[in-house]
């Protein structure tokens, strides 16, 4: 529903922070890797987001890029684990590292992150087996426009059914300069020569 705000950072409590945007302001929950990155109070910012909405309240999430966004709502749905729980791994491990410890199954890099016990651990590298791979970052030094078109051609694929190896695997035959439109049909195209 709410996929992106741009605005002025006007407030900073860890972990929410406000975003004015032409005279709204929204309260936003932040991974601390994000917080870190966010410029002074009055500083213009732009954050992807998610929305939940509970019961009791609607919450907005903010991420500083997309595969941060991605790997947040991969997290939360695995059973047990919530939107802090999330929240508390992206704090303390980058995509990266998180992707890594899912492929080598290494149970205690993520027990390093506060609140993530052995058994719950376990259930993470286990219910994200296949289904989260270092390539979900894509690349952070492509330039920022490829970066988004990538990311863009990556949640198409997974919105669509497809797990995150296949979509990664998918991504990677792409020519460089592929549009996102032109990416998405040869990716769809060579998932399903499989």
């Amino acid at each position: 529903m709410i996929g992106r705000i741009t605005g002025t950072l006007i407030e900073k409590q860890p972990p929410t922070i406000c975003v004015d945007v032409n005279g709204v302001g929204y309260d936003i929950d932040v991974p601390m890797s994000t917080y870190y990155d966010l410029g002074d109070v009055n500083s213009r910012i732009s954050l992807f987001t998610h929305l939940t909405v509970r019961e009791d309240a609607h919450v907005l999430y903010g991420f500083g890029n997309a595969s941060e966004r991605a790997a947040f709502r991969t997290l939360i749905k695995v059973s047990g684990i919530g939107a802090r729980t999330a929240l508390s791994i992206l704090s303390g491990l980058s995509v990266q590292d998180l992707a890594n410890a899912i492929q080598q199954q290494d149970a205690g890099l993520l027990t390093t992150v506060p609140g993530i016990g052995k058994k719950t651990a376990e259930r993470l590298l286990l219910e994200l087996r296949g289904k989260f791979s270092a390539d979900s970052a894509i690349a952070a030094s492509l330039p920022e426009q490829a970066h988004n078109e990538r990311s863009d051609i990556l949640n198409a694929l997974l919105a669509l059914g497809y797990n995150n190896t296949e979509a990664s695997k998918a991504l990677k035959a792409l020519p460089d300069d592929v549009s996102v439109s032109d990416g998405i049909r040869l990716a769809l195209q060579s998932l399903s020569k499989r």
